[in-house]
């Protein structure tokens, strides 16, 4: 409420008395953005003239207007409903902070390819996105991601803060498409009682693979779970894992395909062969059933990723261990679980297959407010936050600050994991385990990358033809020398293509 004086003339005797009896309530709308003093000159026109002034009250409705609120669009994989609480939480503490308002999106790991083609065609492409390693560089070359925003990101938290190794697989010649934030190496999990008990070796060569499924197999148990489904990038995952331990590549240093090698073919025809007389024996099967059959008690190896740990320890309800010595304990399958990182096979030397999610912003997004955001979620307030959304999955590849070159390493070995219940996971393995899934996570090989291939690496991953090929040599559709020459068919049609497409 402002009073004003207004010095006015008032032609009319009636309205005159009126005006004296009481103040005239003028309701004014304007739209202003800072203080002003207003001073008005009114002359209203009666049949008599008389000149007065009077202090008038004045109501004044001020709609100030000011700077819309932006939002932006995050899209995560963390899909299970505890973690996204986590991830909103983070999101509600950046929204408090800036002003930023940002929706978050859940979208299943094996469908965001498919997924975010649909919405680049249709121009509705997300600011922000959680980028699985396979598709960076094809999102990149697809005109997906904006390596430029993150690059000033990288250069806003430090560079040299970053694990060096995922800096190097999400460079595109130029750098960095992306900002790495976590990962993972894949291992196989075995059941150490069943070994001991079979006087089994561990399952880190070819050789010792083969007898101990075999050997479980014959004992009454599925022998090992690994992907056989023609569908899912799982069956991809894991078989790129052997075919890297034998010396099989997706192309020369020289970007030559080679998918038709010795190499390639003796790896298809292991684990095929693998898969169909000691392991599911079948082309359904995927990481849900390769958990839910190790969880039963019924399979003596599983080939997963780190998420198994807390699940595996019984800390989660939606995947809880069910064999019969869990009723009594249910962490009874983690306490007797050992794991194999590195693998060999005859013709190669032991190698790792890993993952590397990194987050990206995309071509579409609201820059400045995508930039924003995105150094916030690495940053100090938000960075651990993360990890803890799933840290036993969660590797960091951001391993500290300028101040602090090891913080985020030291703080992510403190945080507790599961969903339903929580507990560090020392309490479940013993450090030597841990430190081992560790140095895994920092030492991971992906097959193309290295030769400057990462687009191939997306599109062959797309296709998923290495996943039908070795669904086709299980269901004895093909020969792995047969399928073998269709793979290096395939693979150079889709090489060819994307020479075309640039």
């Amino acid at each position: 409420m402002k009073k004003y004086r207004l010095i006015f003339s008032i032609l009319t005797i009636a309205l005159l008395a009126l005006a004296a009896c009481q103040p005239q309530i003028v309701e004014v709308t304007r739209v202003v953005t800072e203080t002003e003093t207003v001073t008005e000159e009114v002359t209203r026109v009666v049949t008599e003239t008389e000149t007065v002034s009077e202090e008038v009250e004045v109501t004044r409705v001020v709609e100030v207007e000011g700077e819309a609120a932006q939002t932006i669009t995050f899209w995560t994989t963390e899909v299970q409903p505890a973690r996204a609480e986590r991830q909103q939480a983070i999101i509600d503490a950046f929204t408090a902070e800036t002003g930023i308002e940002v929706v978050m999106v859940l979208v299943e790991e094996n469908d965001i390819d498919s997924v975010m083609a649909a919405n680049f065609a249709a121009g509705t492409l997300p600011d922000v996105t959680v980028v699985p390693l396979d598709f960076t560089a094809g999102w990149e070359a697809d005109g997906i991601l904006d390596p430029a925003a993150a690059g000033r990101v990288l250069d806003t938290l430090g560079r040299d803060t970053f694990s060096e190794g995922a800096l190097e697989l999400l460079d595109n010649g130029s750098g960095p498409v992306a900002v790495p934030a976590d990962g993972w190496g894949q291992f196989i999990a075995y059941r150490a009682d069943l070994f001991e008990e079979l006087g089994l070796e561990a399952p880190d060569t070819f050789e010792t693979i083969r007898a101990a499924a075999e050997a479980l197999d014959a004992a009454g148990y599925i022998g090992i779970m690994s992907g056989t489904d023609p569908g899912q990038t799982y069956t991809q995952q894991t078989f790129e894992h052997f075919a890297m331990a034998n010396g099989a590549t997706l192309t020369d240093a020289d970007g030559n395909v080679t998918m038709n090698t010795p190499e390639m073919i003796e790896a298809l025809d292991f684990y095929s062969s693998l898969m169909a007389e000691a392991g599911p024996k079948d082309t359904a099967t995927f990481w849900d059933q390769a958990r839910a059959l190790y969880f039963a008690g019924e399979v003596g190896m599983t080939v997963w990723s780190p998420f198994l740990l807390d699940e595996m320890a019984g800390l989660r309800d939606s995947a809880f261990p069910n064999c019969d010595e869990c009723a009594d304990d249910p962490a009874f399958i983690a306490k007797n679980t050992e794991f194999a990182t590195a693998i060999s096979g005859p013709s190669g030397a032991p190698a790792q297959y890993g993952a590397i999610f990194s987050i990206g912003i995309t071509s579409g997004a609201n820059t400045d407010a995508a930039e924003t955001f995105l150094a916030y979620w690495l940053g100090d307030e938000a960075y651990v936050g993360w990890l803890g959304v799933a840290p036993e999955g969660k590797f960091p590849m951001r391993r500290g600050t300028a101040d602090n070159p090891t913080q985020f390493i030291e703080e992510w070995a403190q945080l507790e994991v599961g969903v339903d219940r929580k507990a560090p996971l020392t309490d479940f393995y013993s450090p030597e385990t841990l430190e081992g899934l560790v140095q895994g996570a920092n030492n991971i090989d992906r097959w193309g990358f290295d030769a400057g291939q990462g687009q191939l690496v997306s599109a062959v991953y797309s296709e998923l033809v290495i996943p039908q090929a070795i669904a086709d040599i299980i269901d004895g559709f093909l020969t792995p020398e047969e399928a073998a020459e269709q793979l290096q068919e395939q693979v150079e049609e889709i090489q060819a293509g994307l020479i075309d497409d640039s």
